[in-house]
């Protein structure tokens, strides 16, 4: 019988995470509830106002009733069907629990302690995360009104760098970078680092300079381009997302990734949601008619609104008592209009609103209009 070991006087009273895990803040999502009030709109997560398509459903449905069957470790069927709705090469895109998986797999994969990685000064919050969690360092690029900048980001670049994100469109702040610029910045970076373009809101971009950065993922060794079925698609209960680039990169982000990650009713239910031409151009085309509209009444009301290019709106509140963002925020929730805050990425003073239904984007403009007269927030709608 072997002895209990006895701890070393300098060992820890309880198991203790490595070092850098508890510097972590975890990720917040936007809240949903309104207590209080009968009928709540979330306008807090960039949710589609459509829903899903009803083939995807239906395909969902179909799987329920095989539950008690492994999923297809490989995603076939939903590689397949993004590699036929975009021209690709299935063997070169990767599909994983979100494009927050994504991420994280890439920095499981090209992170390690004494790493840098470079993102933008109000981007998307998993890049410090997923940094963080590999044991890298996040390096902060400062921006230039709100929108990223190659020059910054760039400078930022050190021999330590291993990864750099940059989300575009941006969120939360709807701003994006012309396909130029995107590609200054590739050719300004070491080949050695790669360069994660995160296009999560891309379906909703009608700029003639944007691109998704397809083509510099399909063509240079050190670009991966993400997705997400969250958005423009309407499954993000699902949690689906997927990435495409070179092959040697989408080898080594397999080789770290679940056996089974992906469930059976997420890739049957994404594969008939890509497939779905007419609902998604259908929420382009909600998105064209309201998005304008609401940045022109809120900009009405006084307040400053960021242009955007996706399906939400980076409002700008005063710094006066009785006018600003928190206090905003709670005059709409006692509506029942959820926004969401986003002091977290920096930005105190704003609210982001995603674009919902006629209903609540008529009934947000009200409200805000209620809010910057001064009307109590208790009074009925």
């Amino acid at each position: 019988m072997s002895a209990v070991r006895e701890p070393s006087p300098s060992s820890p009273a309880r198991p203790e995470p490595r070092p850098g895990v508890l510097a972590i803040e975890a990720y917040v999502p936007g809240k949903s509830h309104a207590p209080g009030v009968e009928k709540v709109y979330k306008l807090s997560s960039n949710e589609t106002p459509l829903g899903p398509s009803e083939k995807a459903v239906a395909a969902f449905v179909e799987a329920a009733r095989k539950l008690q069957d492994y999923p297809d470790g490989t995603s076939h069927v939903l590689r397949e069907a993004i590699a036929k709705a975009h021209g690709l090469d299935p063997a070169r895109i990767i599909c994983g629990a979100g494009s927050d998986e994504i991420l994280s797999l890439v920095a499981h994969a090209y992170v390690g302690p004494g790493d840098e990685v470079v993102y933008s000064e109000h981007g998307f919050l998993v890049y410090k995360i997923a940094t963080l969690a590999a044991g890298g360092t996040p390096v902060v690029a400062k921006e230039r009104d709100l929108t990223a900048d190659v020059d910054a980001m760039l400078a930022c670049v050190s021999p330590r760098t291993k990864v750099v994100f940059l989300a575009n469109p941006n969120n939360p702040t709807g701003t994006y970078l012309p396909f130029d610029e995107v590609k200054r910045l590739h050719a300004g970076l070491p080949p050695h680092v790669l360069l994660v373009l995160d296009a999560a809101y891309a379906e909703y971009v009608r700029r003639n300079d944007y691109e998704t950065g397809l083509e510099l993922a399909l063509s240079a060794d050190n670009v991966l381009m993400a997705r997400t079925f969250s958005k423009i698609h309407g499954l993000a209960a699902l949690r689906i997302g997927w990435a495409v680039g070179p092959a040697h990169v989408i080898d080594a982000m397999n080789r770290i990734r679940g056996p089974f990650n992906m469930n059976a009713p997420a890739l049957l239910a994404g594969a008939a949601a890509i497939a779905d031409a007419a609902h998604v151009e259908k929420a382009v085309a909600h998105n064209e008619t309201w998005l304008p509209w609401l940045t022109a009444e809120i900009e009405k009301l006084g307040l400053r609104v960021t242009p955007s290019v996706a399906n939400f709106v980076l409002i700008h509140f005063p710094k006066e008592a009785g006018r600003t963002a928190k206090e905003a925020d709670a005059f709409l929730t006692k509506r029942g209009l959820v926004l969401r805050q986003v002091a977290a990425y920096g930005l105190p003073d704003s609210l982001r609103l995603t674009i919902g239904t006629e209903e609540a984007n008529r009934l947000v403009v009200a409200t805000l209009a209620d809010f910057m007269a001064g009307k109590m927030a208790d009074t009925a709608p």
